[in-house]
């Protein structure tokens, strides 16, 4: 089969295309011919090597979406997605033309959905639902405030909070599309300018967010604690611009704030497989909308998808094998 692998780390000239030995399941596995795979930041940081533990040389890639070409009987034909927080790092991951995976990981395809589309949730949505859900606890009729929600991320935790009976307000650098998934989902847009916090109260009747879920921060950091409610909880993903933070113990300890980082990586293929399926009725009842897919290549333009992916701050680049 043909594949994707980087013998050593560095910028997305490193891939390179092979001819890679076909997968042959064994018991408790199957081979997925993949239909389509995206790139997320994450796959570009891990070629990088700007991710930990992965094992050198790799076929890269989290997320995929195809058809289950061996193993067990009764997966035989079916249409399959899922992602990993193992795939690509420690096992050979999506960007090949075929996929070695425990029959556990493996999740039905929502229905009306694409190949590209389904390839397309992953990684996006199990640190979604891990982030307001799993940790935030978010409950109906709460209020989330979603720094960077005209991102990938911050799009699914908008539908996931909306989908519980949430209030969503989005805090971005511009106002967001309308074809974004949060906005049509939105209470309020909030520009993420210094007086965010303070328009996030007013809009709360003085309160703040029951849930922050901070994609961004590093530099807005101190801005999501700011808008916590009273024993309010804020989830952190990222770290943008800055690693170190610092922020005000007094004022943090007397909102008794709650802090929770959240790391889609922790989750095995297995693990993610199960949170995903979660996600299925949602997405074929129209609760959950389908990312937005903005270009296409195929394995043998690798290199030139990554770039792109490097570069891309809206929609999904996908491989299609």
């Amino acid at each position: 089969m043909k594949a994707i692998r980087f013998m050593r780390f560095g910028a997305p000239d490193v891939l390179e295309l092979i001819d890679a030995p076909n997968p042959k399941a064994t018991e408790g596995n199957a081979v997925v011919q993949i239909s389509a795979a995206a790139i997320n930041p994450s796959d570009v940081k891990n070629v990088a090597g700007q991710m930990e533990g992965t094992v050198l040389p790799r076929i890269p890639g989290r997320d995929f979406a195809g058809i289950v070409a061996d193993g067990p009987d009764n997966w035989l034909g079916a249409e399959v997605f899922g992602t990993g927080g193992d795939i690509g790092f420690t096992r050979d991951g999506s960007h090949a033309e075929a996929i070695l995976l425990p029959a556990e990981a493996l999740v039905r395809k929502p229905t009306n959905l694409s190949f590209e589309q389904a390839a397309s949730i992953g990684v996006n949505f199990v640190i979604a639902w891990l982030g307001a859900i799993e940790y935030g606890g978010l409950r109906p009729g709460e209020t989330v405030a979603i720094i960077g929600a005209g991102g990938g991320v911050g799009g699914a935790v908008a539908e996931i909070a909306a989908a519980q009976g949430a209030i969503v307000l989005g805090v971005d650098r511009r106002e967001l599309p309308h074809a974004a998934p949060a906005a049509r989902v939105l209470r309020a847009y909030i520009p993420s300018t210094d007086g965010a916090p303070d328009e996030v109260r007013r809009l709360t009747a003085g309160k703040g967010a029951d849930l922050v879920f901070d994609t961004v921060g590093g530099i807005m950091f101190e801005a999501a604690l700011s808008m916590a409610a009273q024993r309010g909880r804020v989830v952190e993903i990222a770290s943008a611009g800055i690693r170190r933070v610092e922020f005000d113990l007094i004022d943090f300890y007397r909102n008794e704030t709650r802090l929770f980082g959240a790391d889609s990586r922790k989750r095995d293929a297995i693990g993610c497989a199960r949170l995903l399926a979660n996600l299925i009725d949602g997405f074929e009842r129209g609760r959950y909308t389908a990312p937005i897919v903005n270009a296409r290549y195929p394995l043998a333009r690798a290199e030139e998808a990554y770039a792109a992916a490097e570069r891309a701050s809206q929609g999904r680049i996908v491989l299609t094998p």
